[in-house]
């Protein structure tokens, strides 16, 4: 393992048979440390590519690594380093959280000596120390969720892959696995799939988007925002005392700016302006030079435009447009 790459990725395929792969020539590498937001639509090939990372699936062909351990040749040992928890958590109902724990203890093959220490921090971290004498089939979901983490943390794994762990719960059990995640994304390296996009920006300090397989997009939350197809867009707001000078006039001249528009706002004195530039261009500066030679204008706001993550998911994994943005987000990312 180099760079402090914990996972690696390279050109990852798998094929069911059915003449159009589940996961399509993908290649990507997770740093120690992150918390990668793993996003697409139904059926792009996020489980599929989880379930090759912990082993649980064999690859057509390309390769892939969990802390320098090859997960087909040297699965036992890549997996010794991974903590999972699938989409239906794997419990079993009839067992008490304790028992269970212990069970798990023993599966992973966690020393005696140790076990109770471990399983103290485990449960205070995740929330259930007050739920540990108590049926799992007894548990609200988010509490399963909860157990499931703990399972899932308990041997001290190096990465960590949660498949949809807030998937059917309610917006205060969202809220409280997120926080669990984030703090758990302290000491781990974490890759989560998801649908809920507000979460990713939350949590994750990198995204991955796949689509129909292919990978699309591979960034910072910010970046991916930021991303426009060739120009930069700001937005201009300009408090106006006069009608002497026409800020949408003098805003078009400046070097750059290829278009700009009154954008409505309701106020008798501010105006609004939305700038589109040139790709690569940051007319911010020449911008703001412009209206402050110019009595009676005073600038108020001067702001980049970000699409939001909402957006940039559409429009990536709208198969009309999935296929021409492929090639040159894909080649923009990677970290």
């Amino acid at each position: 393992m180099t760079d402090n790459v914990m996972i690696r990725v390279e050109h990852l395929l798998k094929d069911y048979g059915t003449g159009r792969p589940a996961v399509n020539d993908i290649s990507f590498d997770v740093r120690a440390g992150e918390v990668l937001g793993f996003l697409g639509p139904n059926g792009a090939g996020k489980t599929t590519t989880m379930k090759i990372l912990t082993s649980f699936l064999a690859p057509t062909a390309g390769r892939a690594e969990v802390a320098g351990y090859d997960v087909y040749s040297q699965s036992l040992e890549a997996r010794r380093r991974i903590g999972y928890l699938p989409e239906d958590t794997p419990l079993y109902h009839d067992m008490t959280v304790l028992e269970y724990l212990h069970f798990v203890a023993d599966v992973r093959g966690l020393p005696k000596s140790s076990r109770n220490a471990r399983m103290k921090r485990v449960v205070e971290q995740v929330g259930i120390p007050d739920r540990l004498g108590m049926l799992i089939g007894e548990l609200s979901k988010g509490y399963r969720q909860r157990v499931g983490l703990a399972q899932a943390i308990l041997h001290e794994p190096e990465v960590l892959i949660l498949d949809e762990p807030t998937s059917g719960l309610d917006p205060n059990q969202i809220a409280e696995i997120r926080q669990v995640i984030k703090e758990i994304g302290r000491e781990k390296t974490v890759i989560f799939s998801t649908h809920i996009l507000g979460e990713v920006q939350a949590t994750c300090s990198r995204v991955i988007i796949i689509s129909d397989g292919k990978l699309v997009a591979d960034g910072t939350p910010d970046e991916l925002t930021g991303r426009k197809t060739g120009t930069n867009t700001v937005l201009v707001e300009v408090a106006v005392a006069s009608n002497k000078h026409d800020p949408l006039e003098l805003i078009r001249r400046v070097d750059g700016v290829l278009a700009a528009e009154l954008v409505p706002v309701g106020s008798a004195t501010a105006r609004m302006y939305r700038v589109t530039a040139e790709g690569g261009q940051d007319p911010r500066g020449d911008i703001a030079r412009v209206i402050a030679t110019v009595d009676g204008l005073d600038l108020l706001q001067l702001t980049p435009e970000r699409a939001s993550l909402e957006a940039v998911f559409r429009r990536l994994t709208t198969t009309s447009t999935a296929s021409s943005d492929q090639a040159p987000l894909a080649a923009a990312g990677g970290m």
